[in-house]
């Protein structure tokens, strides 16, 4: 029997789908990356994705694992080869179980995020996973590339809410790791290595996650900033005023809000236009009178500071929902605007200022009148640091001819302040020929060492990461 027969034997006729029958499948989010499976496999359970994985290596296939298929670096999707098998996660999709006493949840790599957090919150439970894309996303592929969202402040990044995995090798074999111990000291740490392995390693089918008791109160505001290093003045004010109760501290730059202004006038705005908007948020044991007593506070003390020069704070639970709207409408604002040059970094808070001072000089001095759509997760160092063609020109011109060279000038200036080039996104496809100059020998050496142990053969995701 050949391999797609042996495969429908597995998981059933009607989700074997021979390639370029569904195009969802097969090219990313972006419209960026475009390819044709050799066939599309949709697994419900544990053991057929063991099963799949095992016939695939006997016949020599490549596979390549997808969840939600909201990736942005091209991770996901096959080549135009017509030879690899995508091993879609959707149906994996149920909630296992839920440990109230011991604070974990077990959940499917293909159940969506925002089903997960649901899932916690009817236990009176918080899963703090949070980014735009969680009413898509999946759970696998959050693990899979070590999603960061707008929490990690507080919380960390998904490998910190991760406390056990359950893995099907490339072989086909079964790593039973779903532990919800916090404290397990027997050998090497198989759940961090698979976690941010972008599929390249085996194929994520469970985990057990970190559960937290849901805040007695969550209060959003909004702060204007002349500058960025005013951003960064609030923020280690609001650390040492806040402490643990601050949850976000994320930063827009006036063009990127104008942009949400342009595309979707509907979204109300709280503050006028400003060079800085800063959106904090602050989740408390207090009732809710304290607690935004206590951020009101805070936003006095920075206005008498100089820090900001105005601020608001949301009355209702509509309120924080339109501050955090605008603020997660930048991406969609940003498409509807053309193609663009994105950017997901790190860099030391403390350097961010001047990074992104120079950065744009030296940006707006090659190619002038290009726009920067600057936005992101300040209270970790994690900026969205985007560029958009000027006013007018050809966004995919513009991406297809320069791309390389400002990406080129971008990640020089990340690294020269000891930054990552890929703070949240992974590296896919996209950034994976930049991993040579990016990261020392010894460093790609011992991942291609890792990589030779677990997938001798190369078939898992190929291509991506090195």
């Amino acid at each position: 029997m050949d391999l797609l027969g042996e495969l429908r034997g597995i998981v059933g006729e009607a989700h074997v789908l021979e390639g370029g029958t569904d195009p969802a499948f097969e090219q990313d989010w972006r419209r960026r990356w475009h390819g044709r499976a050799r066939a599309i496999v949709r697994p419900a359970s544990t053991p057929e994705v063991a099963q799949v994985l095992s016939r695939c290596a006997a016949h020599g296939v490549p596979v390549v694992p997808q969840g939600g298929n909201t990736g942005l670096v091209g991770g996901g999707v096959p080549d135009g080869s017509g030879t690899q098998v995508l091993l879609s996660l959707r149906r994996l999709n149920r909630i296992r179980a839920i440990d109230v006493a011991n604070l974990t949840l077990t959940a499917e790599a293909g159940c969506v995020l925002q089903q997960v957090q649901e899932a916690a919150q009817a236990q009176k439970l918080l899963f703090p996973l949070s980014l735009a894309a969680e009413g898509s996303c999946t759970i696998g592929g959050n693990l899979a590339t070590n999603a960061g969202g707008t929490q990690v402040l507080r919380f960390g990044n998904a490998r910190d809410l991760c406390l056990g995995l359950e893995v099907v090798t490339p072989h086909g074999e079964v790593w039973e790791g779903l532990s919800g111990l916090r404290k397990d000291n027997t050998g090497y740490d198989l759940r961090g290595l698979y976690i941010g392995s972008e599929g390249t390693l085996g194929v994520i089918t469970a985990a057990t996650l970190k559960l937290w008791p849901q805040p007695a109160s969550v209060t959003t505001a909004m702060a204007a900033c002349a500058s960025l290093q005013d951003c960064v003045t609030l923020l280690d004010l609001a650390r040492r005023r806040l402490d643990a109760a601050l949850t976000g501290f994320e930063v827009m730059n006036g063009f990127s809000l104008a942009l949400v202004a342009r595309h979707f006038p509907q979204i109300a705005r709280p503050l006028p236009e400003v060079a800085w908007t800063v959106l904090l948020q602050q989740s408390d044991a207090q009732p809710e009178s304290s607690a935004r007593a206590r951020i009101e506070a805070l936003l006095e003390e920075a206005l008498e500071a100089g820090c900001i020069h105005d601020a608001a704070v949301a009355q209702s639970l509509a309120q924080s929902r339109t501050m955090w709207h605008l603020r997660e409408s930048i991406p969609l604002a940003q498409a509807e605007e053309g193609l663009n040059i994105k950017h997901d970094i790190s860099v030391p808070v403390s350097a961010i200022p001047e990074f992104v001072a120079r950065t744009d000089g030296a940006l707006a001095a090659r190619w002038p009148g290009i726009r920067f759509v600057n936005f992101g997760h300040l209270g970790d160092g994690n900026l969205h640091y985007n560029v958009q063609a000027p006013e007018g020109a050809d966004g995919g011109a513009f991406l297809r001819d320069h791309e390389h060279d400002v990406n080129g000038v971008v990640y020089d200036a990340v690294q020269a302040c000891g930054g990552s080039i890929s703070a949240e996104h992974g590296v896919g496809s996209l950034k994976r020929d930049e991993l040579p100059a990016r990261k020392s020998p010894v460093a790609l050496q011992l991942m291609r060492a890792v990589k030779a142990a677990l997938d001798p053969e190369g078939r898992m995701n190929p291509g991506r990461v090195l």
